[in-house]
C-alpha cells in the first residue's frame, strides 16, 4: 500500500480537524507534495508505509514543538515564537532568512498556523538535511550554496 499526495492531504486534514486548539486552513496540496518529495526514497511519488510512519513521527514532533512555543495559546505562532520554535527544531537562522520565512509562510497578521509551520520545517529540512541536500546542490551553479546557506 502506498499513499499519494492527495491521499496524504486527506489523511492529514482529517486528523488536524480534530485538534480544535490549532488555527489551520488544512494542509494544501503544495504542502503535501513537499512532504512526499522529502520522504519518498524510491522516487515513485508516493509514500510507502515505512516512509509514512517516519513522516507521521516528524509531524507529531512538529506538533509538540508548535504547542510548546505557542506561548499565548492562540493556536498559531508569532514571528517571535517562530524563531524560538525553529531553534528548538535545530535551525538557528540569521535575521534575513527568518524574515523571508515569515514573509512566505505567515498570514497577514504575521502568525503561522500549524500547516504553514509544518510546510516551513519540511522546506528547511529539504534544504539542510544532509541526505536531501546533495540532490538540491546538484541543481545549483557552483558557489551558490555559500550564498544561499549563510546563517
Amino acid at each position: 500500500m502506498e499513499i499519494s499526495v492527495t491521499e496524504l492531504q486527506t489523511i492529514l486534514n482529517r486528523i488536524i480537524a480534530k485538534h480544535k486548539d490549532l488555527r489551520t486552513k488544512g494542509f494544501s496540496t503544495e504542502s503535501c507534495r513537499s512532504m512526499v518529495n522529502l520522504m519518498d526514497k524510491d522516487g515513485n511519488g508516493k509514500l510507502g508505509l515505512v516512509e509514512f510512519n517516519v513522516l507521521w513521527n516528524r509531524i507529531r514532533n512538529y506538533l509538540s514543538i508548535f504547542r510548546k512555543f505557542d506561548l499565548d495559546k492562540s493556536g498559531s505562532i508569532s514571528a517571535y515564537e517562530l524563531r524560538l520554535a525553529l531553534e528548538a527544531a535545530g535551525y538557528r537562522l540569521n535575521k534575513r532568512l527568518h524574515e523571508l520565512l515569515i514573509t512566505r509562510y505567515a498570514e497577514p497578521d504575521l502568525a503561522l498556523d500549524f500547516d504553514n509551520f509544518v510546510c516551513c520545517l519540511v522546506r528547511l529540512e529539504t534544504m539542510f538535511n544532509p541526505a536531501v541536500t546533495p540532490r538540491f546542490r546538484d541543481l545549483l551553479p557552483p558557489g551558490a550554496i555559500k550564498a544561499f546557506f549563510i546563517v
